[in-house]
């Protein structure tokens, strides 16, 4: 996956928008929250992304992945490499990481997104 594939596939999920947050870093949202982040000067594609409290702590045992920083204590990754996953793996976990911050956004705001 590369970072147009990316914008592709996260603006293709309901309710997401996209901005550019501390000068550099591409953010993709459900309801104003986080669930993808990547950074646009980068020489080497990689983002970071929310995952289960289980994949965490396997996740970040193999190569290329790591906590990512200030987040990792709410279950954050970042994943290095363009090709450390194929596109099947990367799309199932940004679509996960949309429906647990999705999961956590407040009834009243779910409801208006529905």
């Amino acid at each position: 996956m590369n970072i147009e594939e990316l914008r592709e596939f996260c603006l293709s999920l309901p309710h997401t928008e996209e901005d550019v947050k501390w000068g550099a870093d591409l953010c993709f949202t459900i309801g104003k929250k986080m669930f993808c982040v990547t950074g646009l000067e980068r020489e080497t594609f990689g983002l970071s992304l929310k995952v289960t409290p289980e994949q965490f702590e396997k996740l970040t045992l193999e190569e290329g992945i790591s906590p990512a920083a200030y987040v990792a204590r709410y279950k954050w990754i970042s994943i290095k490499g363009e090709d450390r996953l194929s596109r099947e793996l990367w799309e199932q976990y940004i679509r996960q990481s949309y429906e647990l911050v999705k999961a956590k956004l407040p009834k009243k705001l779910l409801s208006e997104l529905s």
